[in-house]
């Protein structure tokens, strides 16, 4: 969802946010030619960086007045630039993140996460690595044993708030890897107010880096993240980790509200 700022106050960005009522809102402010200023909102407070509202944004901008080109966002983390193509009757739009980090999950931070998801550390897969990663924001990754554990997604929302607000977690994201290229996701997101996320490419980007930290990327740096499907909301996000700097991040959107102001 992206909506134009007018007057940039954050309070009516978020009491906006909170009426829409989609996990992330994008207020845009124009600054320059192609050139914008973006915030992120969730229902509940103020997002550094959504990568899935990025891209909805500037597939809606092109669609609305600009056409396919370059933009440049400023964000609260940097400047992420995207790049907004025409495929067949729309578009589809590539983010470049800021540089990714990864950091290592400490064991107490771990073991309050595993009981806040009621999960044990034999639901974990021993075969890929946990940790936390930075695509713009934080996120701690954890990867399911099975994607039968991965669909039993319950857990305590007021536990896991609290501790995602005081490590500074963006949303969690929870993982299972089919083959190489192609990775199944869920991203608990308690502290914007919503129990999952459909699409998170700031956690997508996020897992490129530390893929490309652990040397598990596929052939040519390339795979694909498949969100949403257990919510009934499936969601495609492909993710270019190769190369080095910021990690690429691709998807399209379509149009629910026709008024000027707002899409998606």
């Amino acid at each position: 969802m992206y909506c134009i700022a007018r007057n940039g106050v954050a309070a009516d960005m978020l009491g906006l946010a909170a009426e829409i009522g989609y996990s992330e809102t994008a207020f845009l402010e124009a600054i320059g030619d192609r050139e914008y200023r973006v915030r992120f909102f969730s229902p509940q407070a103020e997002v550094d960086f959504c990568g899935h509202a990025t891209v909805a944004a500037a597939v809606a901008l092109a669609d609305a007045e600009l056409g396919a080109g370059e933009l440049l966002l400023h964000s609260n983390v940097g400047e992420i630039r995207v790049s907004v193509a025409t495929v067949g009757n729309g578009y589809h739009a590539t983010l470049t993140t800021v540089a990714p980090k990864t950091a290592e999950l400490p064991s107490g931070p771990l073991a309050e996460l595993l009981a806040a998801l009621d999960w044990e550390v034999e639901d974990l897969d021993p075969d890929l690595p946990i940790g936390l990663a930075f695509g713009g924001l934080w996120h701690p990754i954890l990867w399911a044993v099975t994607r039968e554990r991965l669909a039993e997604l319950e857990y305590d929302f007021a536990a896991l708030t609290a501790l995602m607000r005081r490590e500074g977690w963006g949303t969690v994201s929870l993982l299972t890897r089919e083959r190489a290229d192609l990775i199944h996701s869920r991203n608990a997101f308690p502290i914007g107010g919503v129990v999952e996320d459909p699409a998170t490419s700031a956690a997508a980007a996020a897992l490129g880096g530390l893929l490309r930290t652990n040397g598990l990327l596929p052939a040519g740096g390339k795979f694909r993240v498949l969100q949403g499907e257990d919510m009934g909301q499936p969601c495609l996000l492909d993710v270019d980790a190769s190369g080095h700097g910021g990690i690429r991040v691709s998807g399209t959107a379509r149009r629910l509200h026709t008024d000027k102001t707002s899409g998606n």
